[in-house]
């Protein structure tokens, strides 16, 4: 896919040879005729990430669209390149200091912008991959490793977030405690490997009956832990049924044999919690009432 590039000058026949030119180096190219359009353009979604901005146009000059791009999020970046007809040395470092990348004086050279915007290309990708590297940083810090749930802190933080939000709009909140029934038999007979697939599918299975409003965690060993807004008792307890029917519904295969499992389920609906953590201890003592009841049931705190 061609990279795309905004092409902002008010005179016409400069911004038809730009075009003509840009194209022949393959590039996707987007016309703006005025400062007030292209702000718009760089400013919106899927915005390009090179930018030709003339220095004086109507509406909006280049300098000012180069100052409000750079207070954008870190993850949004464009390359911009300023043409100007301006030489002195002030005026220049007030464009660069702005936040323009480079610029070219006019009249410019078309082989010199073609390198200078190649320089830009790996300027872009650089930050994209920075961009990548950083998501994928922050994904290792919040998800857990062998499930892909969110882990322990993440989830709580979670929780944390919706108690406070359902305190404040007086919503309803639940928080479902799960326990794989009777694991540890599973890694005594059949190693931890097993087990490990044994949790892998069994967050597969939680997960693909949440919504997407929904949070499912790794609590701890095989424990984990769904947050669920706007749900009253009666729908909690539906909720908490599904779950333990999806994942009883049929064996998962290991690389031994299949195994089949089970959860026991406790949950409870926010009352008068005066913090997530009461919540949190409520649901948990239902869930050792589910255990102590037999097991593969749901019991309410």
């Amino acid at each position: 896919m061609n990279m795309k590039i905004l092409v902002a000058e008010d005179d016409s026949v400069t911004r038809y040879l730009l075009k003509i030119s840009l194209e022949r180096w393959k590039y996707e190219v987007i016309l703006a005729a005025d400062g007030t359009q292209a702000r718009e353009i760089l400013l919106g979604k899927d915005f390009p990430k090179l930018a030709i901005l003339d220095w004086m146009m109507p509406g909006t000059n280049g300098v000012d669209i180069c100052r409000e791009l750079r207070q954008r999020g870190a993850g949004s970046y464009t390359y911009t390149l300023l043409l100007t007809a301006k030489t002195a040395k002030e005026d220049l470092l007030n464009g660069l200091e702005a936040g323009a990348d480079d610029y070219l004086i006019k009249p410019f050279d078309l082989l010199e912008l073609q390198a200078r915007l190649r320089s830009g290309e790996r300027i872009v990708a650089l930050q994209d991959q920075l961009i990548a590297a950083r998501e994928g940083m922050r994904e290792q810090a919040t998800r857990d490793a062998l499930t892909g749930l969110w882990n322990r802190r993440a989830i709580l933080d979670i929780l944390s977030r919706e108690f406070n939000r359902s305190q404040r709009e007086q919503r309803a909140l639940t928080v479902l405690m799960l326990d794989l029934d009777h694991f540890k038999r599973v890694n005594d007979a059949l190693g931890h490997q097993a087990g490990d697939s044994v949790l892998r599918e069994v967050a597969t299975r939680l997960q693909s009956e949440l919504r997407p409003y929904n949070s499912g965690g790794r609590y701890g060993g095989e424990e984990f832990l769904v947050i669920v807004p706007g749900c009253d008792e009666a729908s909690s307890f539906k909720l908490a049924e599904r779950l333990r029917d999806r994942v009883a519904a049929t064996p998962i295969s290991t690389a031994t044999e299949p195994v089949s499992v089970t959860i026991s389920l406790g949950f409870a609906c926010r009352a008068e919690d005066p913090d997530p953590e009461s919540l949190i201890r409520r649901a948990d003592e239902a869930l050792y009432r589910a255990k102590d009841a037999g097991r593969n049931c749901a019991r309410m705190g």
